[in-house]
């Protein structure tokens, strides 16, 4: 294993996914034997294996790499940033599974020749680390650009989170992987209309072109990639006897931390780690969707639980105190912080809440007020340890890392986090306008239904 300290931050770097690259083999493998025999629901899926790591695929994953960082205590508790935003070209944990999955694709046009098409809903950011991974693959040699290519499709108030790369800039790359912006009403219908184009469709694709349509929003294939985030803190800060450890999270489906628990799953399994020693979770949401933190605390994803707000017209805000896993004050009580988190009712809430109802935690639902009152410490502390801020948070893009330190610093500071407890977030997302190039107008298609994805395609 190889590592890089960073005296100056209080910070350990590694690069998980090539520490355990046979490990995660092993586990993809399980995973094609788990559903050997059972149709999948979403049509094809590559083969279960990853290419032979080389120099060039050592290559192709090497923005895979995590940073474990120092923050101050927080009223007596060690803090610690898991930074998972180390690619500069996506500052967001999708790289880990986005580079996984483009490994796949990889190896199955390495042993078929069959050309393969990702395509995947996203609020962007899976789609830009799918973009990103993709392009890295062809730039390296890993496939041709007719062999392997990306659609994705992408809420419109979304849009301005799409960033610019060769796959935009180049005409024929432009072509081969589209951008679709959809204008329905509702941000996660991208996800049935995407689905719905890869059923229709995925049959004419492949007797069309000899190639495969893969819709690869499978839980699976992001919870293998997460597993790197248990095997990495043991591997630089392993929990001590009798320590209490929580781990923060912006969640939207919780994916991340549903992969950092099937890391402990397999650590405890193997003895490497002892099966007592599990840490806590804590969920953190916005007020627009709220729906696991919901259904955590109440066991329904009803929104009448939520509580009533009171307009503070002298204060122009609005306030409630009777429930303290929601925020004191708001601009909004239906407020969208960040469109990132646009997933109503996840399937994944009730595997969750298990988890959390056996091994600790809970979750907090944070404000942009409160994000902003929070937001100086929060930029001081992060930029110490390595991490800038904006100095304006209206340039913030991504709210995800903001919510995460400011769903801890309430949950402290309302007894929702208990005492000598080692708290760890994760730094799943974070960059501001002006870090990149968005997509001009003519690098995206506009389109409405399965129709409009399959014209932007060329099926017909």
């Amino acid at each position: 294993m190889t590592s890089t300290t960073h005296p100056s931050t209080g910070s350990m770097s590694r690069n998980p996914v090539l520490d355990h690259y046979h490990r995660l083999s092993g586990i993809v493998r399980a995973c094609g034997q788990e559903k050997a025999g059972h149709p999948d629901p979403e049509g094809f899926q590559p083969d279960f294996e990853f290419p032979d790591l080389d120099d060039t695929v050592r290559a192709f994953f090497s923005p895979a790499a995590v940073s474990l960082r120092t923050l101050p205590d927080l009223a007596g508790r060690r803090m610690r940033l898991m930074d998972l935003t180390g690619n500069p070209h996506t500052r967001t944990t999708k790289t880990l599974a986005s580079l996984l999955i483009v490994a796949r694709a990889v190896a199955h046009i390495r042993r078929t020749g069959m050309p393969v098409v990702l395509i995947t809903p996203t609020s962007a950011n899976k789609g830009t680390a799918l973009r990103d991974a993709v392009l890295r693959a062809l730039e390296l040699g890993l496939a041709e650009p007719h062999q392997l290519r990306v659609v994705t499709v992408c809420p419109a108030v979304c849009r301005e989170k799409l960033r610019r790369s060769r796959l935009a800039t180049d005409p024929e790359l432009r072509a081969l992987n589209p951008v679709l912006v959809h204008t329905g009403q509702q941000a996660e219908d991208v996800k049935p209309l995407t689905r719905a184009f890869v059923h229709a469709h995925a049959a004419n694709w492949a007797r069309r072109t000899g190639g495969r349509l893969w819709f690869s929003l499978d839980l699976a294939n992001y919870m293998v990639a997460d597993t790197t985030r248990a095997f990495f803190e043991h591997d630089v800060d392993p929990i001590a006897p009798g320590e209490t450890r929580l781990h923060a999270h912006a969640v939207s489906s919780a994916f991340g931390l549903l992969g950092y628990h099937l890391g402990r799953e397999i650590l405890e399994s193997t003895g490497e780690a002892a099966g007592g020693q599990r840490p806590e979770s804590f969920l953190v949401q916005h007020l627009h969707i709220p729906d696991m933190v919901l259904s955590q605390r109440f066991g329904s994803f009803d929104h009448r639980n939520a509580p009533a707000y009171a307009w503070d017209a002298q204060a122009e805000l609005y306030r409630q105190d009777q429930e303290p896993c929601f925020p004191y004050v708001t601009h909004s009580p239906n407020e969208i912080l960040d469109p990132t988190f646009y997933t109503h009712r996840p399937p994944t809430s009730e595997r969750m809440n298990e988890i959390i109802g056996k091994f600790g935690g809970g979750g907090i639902v944070v404000s942009r007020r409160e994000c902003l009152d929070h937001y100086p410490t929060i930029a001081s502390q992060l930029a110490e340890a390595g991490i800038p801020l904006p100095d304006d948070p209206q340039r913030l893009a991504e709210w995800s890392l903001v919510m995460a330190m400011t769903g801890v610093r309430e949950g402290v500071r309302r007894g929702l986090i208990g005492p000598d407890r080692t708290l760890v977030v994760h730094a799943s997302g974070t960059y501001a306008h002006g870090d990149y190039e968005t997509l001009r107008d003519d690098e995206f298609h506009w389109v409405y239904n399965d129709a409009d994805i399959a014209a932007a395609l060329g099926v017909h």
